[in-house]
């Protein structure tokens, strides 16, 4: 038996992340001194505990790791772990590109001196909106968690027998974004209508993007600058919908969103 500080060098992990997995029932000792209250860990713990540093490694979270190292279904672990490997490829190729993205505009302040200037160009239109059935996760989460909760709808589509549209996207009902935690509502087209939400026919002002997520600001600032030029205000969430995108199997250049802003006249 190890107490808790030799199992805290042993594993590289301290003391207080220690009690903190004993507290959620991610990692419980194996045994605790009910008079000095002292937590001990046998050999059998270290397998796990590694375990759990790894797939921290791979950029699950805690709650994940809880329900991934309980499931008796190794399944489960599995399809989690191709998911994830998808993700993570992705943000590799995205790094990627924002070193291609970064290198083009040095060489642009080299040769021209404006530092002002972006790279991609916007075609902003006027578009009246489609009726669109969905279903829908709400909550507040980072942009990071996407790929988690869109799961989530995707399982329950096919738990449900929806027939799912193709179409995938997220508003934004927060008038700041925080990229780490944020009202994101995230949705799925499907065919049916019943226990499901409508996105009703709207006005908007919309933009296509074409690659990385991490330069989707640009897109954003092109569509603010065409509703005021234009003589439109703001009437609604924006939102994105992801005609290709992670799971379209495409290279991260290849991705599109597009970007749609709910718009009235002045």
């Amino acid at each position: 038996m190890y107490q808790i500080g030799e199992f805290s060098r042993i594993c590289q992990v301290s003391v207080k992340t220690l009690r903190h997995y004993d507290r959620i029932g991610l990692l419980k000792p194996a045994e605790v001194d009910r008079f000095t209250g002292y937590r001990y860990y046998d050999r059998s713990q270290l397998e796990r505990m590694l375990l759990i540093q790894k797939l921290k490694r791979y950029g699950f979270s805690l709650e994940d790791i809880h329900i991934l190292t309980r499931a008796e279904n190794k399944g489960a672990l599995r399809e989690a772990l191709l998911r994830q490997r998808v993700i993570l490829t992705a943000r590799q190729q995205e790094i990627g590109m924002t070193i291609r993205d970064l290198t083009l505009y040095l060489q642009n302040l080299e040769g021209t001196g404006d530092f002002m200037k972006t790279a991609n160009k916007y075609d902003i239109r006027l578009a009246e909106t489609e009726r669109r059935t969905v279903l829908t996760y709400r909550q507040r989460m980072s942009v990071d968690d996407f790929g988690r909760y869109f799961s989530k709808l995707f399982e329950r589509s096919a738990q449900e027998h929806f027939t799912p549209t193709g179409v995938t996207g997220a508003i934004y009902h927060d008038k700041e974004f925080d990229r780490d935690s944020s009202d994101i509502e995230l949705f799925i087209g499907v065919k049916e209508e019943k226990d499901t939400e409508v996105m009703k026919p709207r006005l908007c002002a919309a933009t296509l993007h074409r690659g990385s997520y991490s330069t989707l600001s640009e897109a954003y600032a092109a569509l603010v600058s065409w509703i005021e030029e234009n003589g439109y205000v703001w009437d609604g969430a924006p939102y994105e919908i992801y005609t290709k995108a992670i799971w379209s199997g495409c290279a991260v250049e290849d991705w599109e969103t597009e970007v749609y802003f709910p718009v009235r006249k002045k």
